[in-house]
């Protein structure tokens, strides 16, 4: 597997000899000084080109960086499904290596770049010929920290938590085990990843970010409570789905008064009670029932 060293001397050394590669800057986690460091991690690159056309018609000009193992063209699967994009703007391979690297690599007009290099401070420039780029901060994760919420954010946050579980419910009375799947890890789920974010923001002055879907969260939660968390991920057994379900209800309702507590704000009691004691009453309900209540 080629070092870190050899794969930026290969990035950097590339456009230094294209005279169409104006500047190189690199985005993701080789940037961000809190992300941990592993042999996983991507080379995140973005070539600033004088024109983005060129590259892409001519393909195989990628077969530069190495032997590839299998990759991907967002862009030209978009442009071949008829789905509106700008190749002209940016346009990217994903590569994963032989060797184990894998590398993101875009080609994208100045215009573009001048956007991108402002609206993210995970991003260091490699090189920069003639200047074409501004000096920009030194990168930073300050952007993806926990946002403090406004007590409209928190409440909505709450009602949308309690209320989807309405449809776990009346899924797992129905047996339709992959619609509970998707509304427990798509749309519950994220409610009590933001509730544990906010409490990980409050003992942390918002001053931290927990990475990606909540990656990082370990890292500040109490062993305890990460392991709780853990424990509401599930299999498709019906039965370890009610468990699950009933632990993210016991830890989202606890989180959600701690965060009360420490922002000052209101925590509707009722309609978490309300939430609950459906679920509880749903279980109990037999399958040939021809009435709720």
């Amino acid at each position: 597997m080629r070092t870190e060293k050899e794969m930026l001397d290969l990035i950097i050394n590339t456009a230094r000899e294209d005279e169409r590669i104006l500047a190189v800057y690199m985005n993701g986690s080789r940037t961000d000084k809190n992300a941990l460091k592993d042999i996983f991690q991507d080379y995140d690159i973005v070539y600033v080109v004088s024109e983005t056309r060129p590259f892409y018609q001519e393909e195989g000009w990628i077969d530069r960086f190495g032997e590839r193992l299998y990759m991907q063209m967002p862009e030209k699967m978009d442009y071949l499904r008829g789905k509106e994009g700008d190749r002209d703007q940016f346009y990217g391979w994903l590569i994963q290596f032989a060797d184990g690297n894998r590398l993101d690599l875009h080609v994208a007009s100045l215009g573009y770049a001048l956007k991108d290099i402002r609206a993210d401070r995970l991003c260091e420039i490699l090189l920069n010929k003639n200047q074409i780029l501004p000096e920009i901060p030194e990168s930073s994760d300050r952007d993806h920290w926990v946002k403090r919420p406004s007590e409209i954010d928190f409440q909505c946050d709450c009602n949308n938590f309690w209320w989807c579980l309405n449809n776990v419910a009346k899924g797992l009375w129905r047996g339709e085990i992959p619609y509970v799947m998707d509304m427990l890890n798509l749309y519950i789920r994220p409610h009590l990843v933001q509730l544990l974010s906010w409490k990980i923001g409050i003992e942390n002055d918002f001053a931290c970010s927990i990475g990606k879907s909540g990656k990082y969260m370990y890292r500040f939660l109490e062993p305890e409570i990460w392991q709780r968390f853990l424990s509401t991920y599930s299999n498709g057994e019906e039965r370890n789905l009610w468990e699950a379900t009933f632990s993210m209800c016991d830890l989202f309702d606890e989180t959600a008064r701690e965060v009360a507590g420490g922002l000052g704000y209101s925590y509707n009691h009722k309609e978490a009670g309300a939430g609950r004691g459906f679920l509880s009453h749903v279980r109990r309900l037999p399958k040939d029932a021809n009435e709720i209540y």
